[in-house]
């Protein structure tokens, strides 16, 4: 399970976790910090928007484990 950072505003420090691969997309686990209230959403990203967001920089891959929240 990979994790990445997401490119934001400010001093955030959002990331999201890839949950499940499919054929077409990722199901991925987004978690943002916003002024102490934590936001966890599970949604789903295709392929081609997720291989564009690497390329942009809006995601980079965290190389270290990150703890999975509830």
């Amino acid at each position: 399970m990979k994790s990445y950072t997401l490119k934001s505003i400010g001093k955030t420090s959002d990331y999201m976790t890839i949950v499940r691969e499919m054929e077409d997309g990722f199901v991925v686990k987004i978690f943002r910090d916003m002024d102490g209230y934590e936001d966890i959403k599970t949604d789903y990203i295709s392929k081609e928007l997720f291989e564009s967001c690497i390329r942009t920089g809006y995601l980079t891959e965290i190389k270290e484990k990150v703890a999975v929240g509830a």
